[in-house]
């Protein structure tokens, strides 16, 4: 496959070193090369390049910027938060220290392109200076000037310098309305199964064979590339889950060529895995702790249908959580259990003389969408960051019949639920996930 490296201008072993840190992008490679010509030529003002999240364009960009030492400067949109940023960490990695200070305080786009015409004629370009962007789909978000000035900033500069913008988006989507300058576009497709099983294969962990680690990852390939086709995150899921594939080694059980045993082995623990998969809601030393601490109460969750309290995702759990305790906690309590500078309540106007009767004999009550996201919010507190489609678990807890919806479906402005699970049922639930709830039931004060 180096053969599609081959390009004039470029010594043929760097091309073959580019290569060999590129599988499965070669073609998309050579053709990146074919668009940027030769180091010293003119090459075309701005590239756009595009596809799916891991999908190699950040990867292939930086394996032939760095093997082929081409003068570049690699901006993140995500971490340039103003436009001042992205100037100066353009003009920091062309000119150095010196050029950047030249910019004022909050500089303009005549400002830059003043500065970088002033510094290109001091030191003029030998080769091609590259501009790559990372997220570039956040451009649309600032001045509409700035994409269409990037996208021909060879004009307005003088300098033989190309723009390569890399986005997850189509440029039909991205194209500002006021019309620009139109870049060259080049798709990177998403990676097949064979060529995700030849990349993640590359992994080899040193006390196993190839062979063995190959029939691992075809393994887990079988699982998870129906619903995840992200490398990042195959890989990421590859580590997490090798330690439990190789505990029968470990033990003696089974043999290296045994796959079928191991297969049996690992299925139940991949189909926990599949419950986090792009979430990324517990981090690989939380998952093995929770793994570790579903294990040891396996005896205790038997006769409280222990399937369902493994399945339910991380979230979801403290969902649960938070609708028992709005079923069976008065609404007004809210304020004490869950508000921290609530200031003093004392327990004698707290609690009424005249409630004697338990909220758990008298059943759940029903609770609105929010007074449930407001606790939900409250009990998670600072474990993890909420970056899940909460509401599509809320749904899935209405399907699995844990939560029931007693408003009209036609009621879109206030929808409401009743928690339909035992104290029984939480209190396990809650222990999965190191939460006292007994602390946080108004029946228990």
């Amino acid at each position: 496959m180096t053969a599609l490296l081959q390009h004039p201008g470029y010594d043929e072993e760097r091309l073959k070193g580019v290569a060999e840190k590129l599988p499965c992008r070669e073609v998309q490679a050579g053709m990146l090369l074919s668009l940027m010509g030769q180091p010293h030529q003119y090459s075309y003002p701005s590239i756009f390049i595009y596809g799916h999240r891991a999908s190699g364009k950040s990867h292939v960009m930086h394996v032939l910027m760095k093997e082929l030492e081409l003068s570049h400067a690699t901006v993140s949109c995500v971490e340039c938060v103003s436009i001042a940023l992205l100037f100066e960490q353009v003009l920091l990695s062309f000119f150095g220290c010196d050029a950047a200070s030249l910019l004022p305080r909050s500089p303009s786009l005549s400002d830059f392109v003043r500065v970088y015409r002033q510094q290109c004629s001091q030191s003029p370009a030998k080769q091609t200076r590259y501009i790559v962007m990372e997220k570039a789909e956040l451009l649309r978000d600032t001045d509409a000037s700035l994409l269409s000035a990037l996208l021909r900033l060879q004009e307005l500069v003088e300098d033989n310098v190309t723009v390569i913008l890399l986005s997850e988006i189509a440029w039909d989507k991205f194209r500002p309305n006021t019309g620009c300058f139109e870049p060259l576009l080049l798709h990177f497709p998403d990676y097949s199964k064979s060529e995700l099983q030849q990349i993640l294969s590359q992994n080899v962990h040193p006390s196993y064979s190839a062979g063995f680690y190959s029939a691992y990852i075809n393994i887990l390939l079988g699982v998870f590339y129906s619903v995840c086709r992200d490398l990042r995150e195959l890989r990421h899921l590859a580590a997490l889950n090798f330690s439990k594939f190789c505990e029968p080694l470990a033990e003696g059980k089974v043999k290296e060529t045994d796959t079928h045993k191991l297969w049996k082995h690992i299925e139940p623990h991949l189909k926990k895995a599949m419950q986090t998969v792009y979430l990324r809601e517990v981090s690989s030393l939380q998952w093995e702790q929770m793994q570790q601490m579903e294990e040891k109460e396996a005896g205790a969750l038997r006769g409280l249908s222990a399937h369902t309290h493994v399945e339910l995702p991380y979230y979801s759990k403290f969902l649960l959580i938070a609708a028992y305790l709005a079923s069976y906690n008065p609404a007004r309590t809210d304020k004490r259990f869950f508000l921290k500078h609530h200031g003093k309540i004392r327990k004698t106007n707290f609690l009424k003389k005249n409630e004697k009767t338990s909220n758990h004999l008298l059943g759940p009550k029903p609770f609105p969408l929010d007074r449930l996201l407001a606790i939900f919010y409250s009990v998670v507190d600072s474990r993890v960051a909420p970056t899940a489609s909460i509401f599509s678990q809320i749904s899935s807890l209405v399907t699995l019949q844990l939560l029931a919806q007693v408003s009209h479906d036609d009621q879109l402005d206030a929808p409401k639920y009743k928690c339909a699970v035992s104290l029984d049922f939480i209190c396990a639930i809650a222990r999965t996930v190191n939460f006292d709830i007994v602390k946080y039931l108004y029946d228990f004060l």
